[in-house]
């Protein structure tokens, strides 16, 4: 059950502040944001507050952040048409509601000669009250409209996606990886300040219970001045000498109380990979500096970043198999392995896992943050958009495939683990 726990935790945290990246630029610059989700499908849960929609769906692979005008805006209300209408006290449309009109006897129903909800906001229409005259209506720009008891607020083209500025909306769609980025370094940084940051010094830290280490006598603050007569100067070389003597006993010399004392240590054989490896269950020494630690938080997100793209140039270059992507299911099993070794290593698995979600979101396909953008760099060189629906229906294919790419991913990590 603690996976579990950890699992949806760690999930919802990632896909939270990656869609509120979203969510705040997309705000900034004066975008209705009809609805802000946390997974897809079926809604579980769902809670209205002012303009916006919170909800949380069944299927958890992602979120989104509805942003009014990405999807065809409305219905279009044609002449001829006969709705009900809704008032202020100056006389201005709060509601126009276009079925079960019985429901609202208050409304006042007219049959419509003209409208236009996105940038007149009026209503031309004939009063079922009034003689045949023609009458006009201001409709304000939070109305409402409402269908089968349904309410949908209205979005005038000026809190329309498509209406702002090529930087304004780059900038709503790159606040969602940049996020990602932003929550690593957090807790890179929380880390640093908990844990302390690690240091090349050549002194032992925390030793593992049981491990060679204990039972051969050293102990935490021990300064190495040598190992089997070799010159220690860093943590690194500590590190390296060991890794390289697995089950081959070692003659440590440390400094400890200020006495120089002799300690054979015989590191135990790891197997890592196609590799093995000594270990002697010892952690490096640490130091706690709240300097440094904003420098270590920005260290580790870049060193991150770093690999990552390392591990998709392989897969680029056929030296990293596909059949090796983890989704959901893998992930999941790998946290569950993460959690098992505390909560300082569930909090670095989490940061990783951000910074993953940050890259992948960035990368040019259809359907993610980066294919949006490369739209974006496209309109920029040309100086007008690419055509909506062509870009709809690229954006429409990219996301079929991910899917598709989605399930064999899964089913490769059903047969992996459980198999």
């Amino acid at each position: 059950m603690s996976t579990v726990i950890a699992f949806i935790v760690i999930f919802g945290a990632l896909v939270f502040f990656h869609e509120l990246g979203h969510f705040v630029f997309a705000k900034r610059a004066g975008i209705l944001c009809r609805e802000f989700a946390i997974g897809f499908g079926p809604k579980v849960f769902s809670h209205k507050k002012g303009e916006t929609t919170y909800t949380i769906r069944l299927l958890p692979i992602g979120g989104f952040v509805r942003m009014a005008g990405e999807d065809p805006e409305m219905v279009e209300i044609k002449s001829g048409y006969r709705i009900g209408l809704l008032f202020d006290q100056n006389e201005k449309v709060t509601k126009i509601i276009l079925n079960n009109k019985e429901k609202y006897p208050q409304a006042r129903v007219i049959e419509v000669e003209h409208a236009d909800i996105e940038h007149d906001l009026i209503i031309k229409g004939y009063a079922d009250d009034e003689e045949e005259q023609l009458q006009s209506f201001v409709i304000r720009p939070d109305a409402v409209l409402v269908e089968a008891g349904v309410e949908t607020q209205i979005a005038p083209y000026n809190r329309q996606f498509a209406s702002k500025t090529l930087g304004q909306r780059t900038m709503a769609i790159f606040a969602g990886p940049m996020m990602n980025f932003v929550l690593a370094f957090f807790i890179f940084l929380i880390l640093a300040f908990i844990q302390g940051i690690p240091s090349n010094d050549p002194a032992l830290g925390k030793l593992a219970p049981d491990g060679a280490a204990e039972a051969a006598g050293l102990q935490e603050g021990d300064a190495i001045e040598s190992i089997d007569g070799a010159e220690i100067s860093s943590w690194s070389d500590v590190v390296e000498i060991i890794r390289q003597n697995p089950g081959n006993e070692l003659e440590f010399v440390v400094v400890r109380d200020g006495k120089t004392i002799e300690v054979p240590v015989t590191p135990e054989a790891q197997r890592v990979e196609e590799e093995t490896i000594g270990i002697i269950g010892v952690y490096s020494p640490v130091e706690k500096s709240p300097l440094k630690a904003f420098s270590y938080g920005f260290e580790q997100t870049y060193f991150w970043t770093k690999e990552i793209f390392v591990m998709l140039g392989k897969l680029v270059t056929g030296q990293f198999s596909i059949d090796m992507l983890s989704g959901p299911v893998g992930i999941y099993v790998s946290t569950d392995t993460v959690a098992q070794s505390g909560i300082f290593y569930l909090m670095r698995w989490a940061a990783i896992l951000s910074i993953n979600l940050g890259i992948m979101n960035l990368l040019p396909i259809p359907a993610l943050d980066g294919g949006r953008l490369m739209f974006f760099a496209v309109e920029a060189i040309r100086g007008k958009p690419i055509d909506r629906q062509k870009e709809g229906m690229v954006h429409f294919i990219g996301f079929a495939l991910l899917m598709l790419l989605m399930l064999v991913v899964t089913w490769n990590d059903i047969q992996r683990f459980f198999l």
